[in-house]
């Protein structure tokens, strides 16, 4: 289990700071998250500093401010620390933790500090969901920054249209942010408008059941008040019931849905990107036509348009903005050709819907064979939705599936699932599937089996992106 979060709340964290600058280490400061909260903290004046396991993309961005990151776990890295701030993905142990508290420093996790930066922003957007919300938060990005309102964003994904930043800072007037649901951390939040995509089981190491998630995005929900909007996916039950008891205002959006306020219609699909008009009441808003692959993006973009037009953003900026969408990273996301000419993507799925989108997605893009390489992220997940995820690796379209082991991120215990069992019950199913020890071997079976027409498919939520660049 993941650290727990903390709740000062942000005038608790205020108060903390009331005689700033101060010296703030983050802990995991190469989170999508986390890098963001650092880069603000940077802007406002603070001495930032912090760990993390490994140099990265964000990291370097964060070095290039003049932050200072270590990458070896000691307690000696603290310094001088005023702050501490935390992911609940390091564990208890973490020598920098144990220190600050042996200290008395003030520790504070980063759902915590996130709630404490945006409270100051005058319209709060969040988008949660257990799929969708980085594709959906980096739409909003970019149609806001197309409609000229120079939104402040935080991403859970590198944006491409900003550098490949998961934050941008701008004004004062809107802060978008993703709201991830894992371990209750949007109840630290404070939206003034709430998105909610999608509601299914997930991260059941936390929650209980599917009740238990529903009553959490219920007080997520809560969270924007009477005064709040509440933008809801009429086409998902689970959605509608958690939403049952928002005494704010509703708004609500669904693909082919004409009792929807915002609804997607005439769509067409052309090797796999979509082309559809959004509809306000019925009547026609505007037409979009997709540069990102998959139909399942249509539905983020709807919800993207929806909270954009009752913000007043003009239609036209809306299809300005999505024609230009090129993605947010991982996301179905292009990273080149092999020697032999097969096209290598890269994705983030890794729950079963997840999956049987992106797997869908890829078959409407027309290549030759689909080579699946998947890598399962935590053994909780894999446990708990072992049918599921040996159903969506089933699917015939696949020519063959490349199981890496289990990626364990914050855990330990292995539950009695592993990725040889999991290859096996896909085998079950009728899938082609194999598993692989080492990414080498999983390398060099696609550089043998692989030519031009077939397309490989990286997908996972841990490190098996790393072989795209050993691929190309």
């Amino acid at each position: 289990m993941a650290l727990p979060n903390t709740h000062y709340g942000a005038e608790g964290i205020a108060k903390i700071l009331s005689d700033s600058p101060k010296r703030i280490f983050f802990c995991g400061i190469g989170g999508v998250s986390m890098c963001s909260l650092a880069h603000i903290s940077h802007l406002r004046g603070h001495a930032v500093s912090g760990y993390d396991r490994t140099p990265s993309v964000l990291t370097k961005q964060l070095e290039s401010l003049g932050i200072s990151i270590r990458y070896t776990a000691d307690a000696s890295n603290l310094g001088d620390t005023d702050l501490f701030v935390y992911t609940v993905a390091i564990p208890a142990t973490q020598p920098e933790y144990v220190e600050a508290q042996r200290r008395g420093i003030p520790v504070i996790s980063r759902a915590d500090y996130l709630g404490y930066i945006m409270s100051g922003y005058t319209n709060r957007i969040g988008v949660s969901g257990m799929h969708g919300k980085s594709t959906t938060t980096a739409m909003l990005e970019q149609i806001f920054r197309v409609g000229e309102t120079n939104p402040t964003v935080s991403c859970g994904a590198p944006m491409k249209d900003v550098g490949g930043r998961c934050d941008r800072i701008g004004g004062e007037d809107f802060f978008i942010f993703e709201a991830c649901e894992y371990m209750d951390s949007f109840l630290d939040f404070y939206p003034t408008d709430v998105v909610v995509l999608n509601i299914e089981p997930d991260h059941l190491d936390y929650f209980r059941d599917i009740y238990h998630i529903e009553d959490s995005f219920a007080r997520f929900l809560d969270r924007a008040g009477t005064n709040g909007t509440a933008f809801l996916n009429l086409g998902d039950a689970n959605v509608m019931r958690a939403a049952q008891k928002f005494d704010g205002r509703v708004v609500t959006f669904g693909v082919e849905c004409a009792d929807a306020d915002y609804s997607a219609e005439d769509i067409v699909m052309e090797h796999g990107r979509p082309t559809f008009t959004i509809t306000h009441h019925g009547d026609p808003m505007c037409r979009v036509a997709m540069h990102v692959p998959g139909a399942h993006t249509i539905c983020d973009a709807l919800a993207a348009a929806a909270v954009a037009l009752e913000h007043g953003i003009s239609a036209d900026s809306i299809v300005t903005a999505l024609s230009e969408f090129d993605g947010a990273a991982r996301r179905m996301d292009y990273r080149g050709k092999t020697d032999s000419g097969a096209v290598v993507f890269d994705d983030y799925a890794h729950h079963p819907t997840e999956i049987t989108s992106t797997l869908t997605s890829a078959v409407s893009m027309e290549f030759k064979r689909i080579f699946c390489v998947f890598q399962p992220h935590t053994y909780s997940r894999t446990k708990e939705l072992f049918d599921d995820f040996a159903s969506a690796l089933s699917s015939k379209y696949v020519h063959k599936v490349l199981l890496a082991d289990i990626y364990s991120a914050r855990e330990t215990d292995t539950r009695g699932v592993s990725s040889e069992l999991l290859a096996k019950a896909v085998r079950a199913n009728g899938g082609n599937c194999s598993c692989f020890s080492t990414f080498d071997a999983i390398v060099e079976s696609l550089k043998e089996e692989c030519t031009d027409g077939d397309m490989i498919l990286v997908m996972g939520a841990g490190d098996i992106n790393t072989i795209c660049k050993d691929l190309l």
